[in-house]
């Protein structure tokens, strides 16, 4: 794919032989060999931005004011390289790790962080997903379409009135009916729900068994029983569609039953985990795009014969702006290393899900903080609902949200830290 093979025509260039996008962490600790991205990495997240800025961009204020989706945006993202990061070249991927598709993520939320989230959602939570957890048959079936952006595929977890107890209150149901499964009830704020073709749905097909009674599902959109009941409209991310999906008797065919039935449980963690350490490169590049605005506008601007920028105070905004976003880089980065190589089933306890949440909960909120700056910097010009930072600062408030809330992610932290005093009472 072409994402893999800019990053060595990269190495080439520098005349180097520099390490694989796989060979930069360390397999014994999992962490990064260096405190910077190597040529490789730079080549992904250069080639990320590039194609953002010049193919994105321009969509984004559209995007905001209509809730707008352009249709020819998936085909081409897939048409560069862009989607399938993570899964093998043989269906259609780039064949490179975590750390590679956070980069991407990153170089899409600096210049359309609505269709950065569209990004995620399809490549990460069903993409990522389908190829880590489903069959043979069902990699070759639904993988290709999926990489080439030209099917969109969406996760459906999230239930009305469940929230942060996904699982323990799921109602959504499965049961078997002969060569199919039958599925009833619904999900909400689905990402990529009204527009997508190919989604990773979980139900519970044992209800005695709670949590552990779950299974995981890929339905088509045209397949008896299903329907999206209604499109949102969001206050963020606006463009990145989002919808409430109904599942009247839907009828699945059993061969679609992803991970084994009564396990979706091991996919949901494991994949939680990978989608926290992935939305902190979105929250990243948010961040980025933030200060850049800040700084140019702080060198513009004039006020009282002068730049604003030769103010002490707005200096120290900008100052304080700068710190949490290379603090964020460096936490979003070590976490990306570390989440690369894990195993299915391997999310959802010990130090993987403690860092993955709070990476993002620390994401979560320095980008908050630098939106919050950011917007003072800018004065009245932030205010403005058309302003490019006013956009920017709405979207803050989903990632202390979505992927558990920022109350989720410090009892995760918590439980983990005491997990000695829970086993000894």
């Amino acid at each position: 794919m072409r994402v893999a093979q800019d990053a060595r025509r990269s190495r080439v260039e520098h005349g180097e032989e520099s390490v694989t996008l796989r060979q930069t962490v360390d397999s014994g600790s999992n962490r990064p060999l260096a405190f910077d991205l190597d040529e490789e990495q730079r080549a992904i997240l250069d080639q990320a931005d590039r194609f953002a800025r010049n193919e994105l961009y321009d969509l984004s204020p559209r995007m905001d004011a209509e809730e707008w989706w352009p249709e020819e945006a998936f085909p081409k993202i897939g048409d560069n390289g862009l989607f399938g990061i993570t899964v093998p070249e043989q269906y259609g991927g780039a064949g490179l790790d975590l750390f590679a598709a956070g980069l991407v993520l990153q170089g899409f939320g600096r210049w359309n962080h609505a269709m950065a989230l569209a990004w995620v959602a399809h490549d990460n939570l069903c993409l990522n997903n389908i190829y880590r957890n489903g069959t043979e048959e069902q990699r070759r079936k639904y993988l290709p379409g999926l990489c080439s952006g030209r099917k969109i595929g969406a996760l459906g977890l999230t239930e009305p009135g469940a929230g942060s107890d996904a699982l323990g209150s799921m109602r959504t149901t499965a049961r078997r009916d002969g060569d199919h499964y039958v599925l009833n009830g619904s999900k909400i704020y689905i990402t990529n729900g009204p527009v997508a073709d190919v989604l990773l749905v979980y139900a519970k097909t044992d209800k005695e068994r709670g949590a552990h009674g779950i299974s995981a599902f890929i339905i088509e959109k045209d397949f008896p029983g299903f329907k999206v009941a209604q499109k949102l409209t969001k206050m963020g991310y606006r463009g990145s569609q989002t919808a409430e999906l109904l599942f009247e008797d839907c009828r699945v065919p059993a061969e679609n039953l992803v991970g084994g039935e009564n396990r979706g449980i091991s996919v949901v963690m494991s994949g939680l985990d990978l989608e926290r350490a992935m939305i902190s490169p979105l929250c990243l590049g948010v961040a980025e795009r933030a200060l850049e605005l800040s700084v140019d506008y702080a060198m513009t601007r004039k006020q009282f014969g002068k730049a604003i920028g030769s103010f002490q105070m707005v200096q120290s905004m900008l100052a304080d702006m700068y710190v949490q976003v290379e603090t964020m880089r460096t936490f979003t980065y070590r976490t990306l290393a570390a989440a690369a190589p894990l195993e299915i089933g391997g999310g959802g306890r010990g130090d993987i899900h403690m860092m993955t949440a709070a990476s993002v909960m620390y994401a979560a909120e320095a980008v908050h903080k630098v939106l919050d700056l950011a917007v003072q910097v800018h004065g009245g010009t932030g205010y403005i609902w058309e302003s490019e930072i006013n956009r920017l600062y709405r979207s803050i408030k989903l990632l202390e949200i979505g992927a558990g809330t920022t109350e989720v992610r410090k009892m995760i932290i918590a439980g983990e830290l005491l997990k000695d005093l829970k086993r000894h009472g």
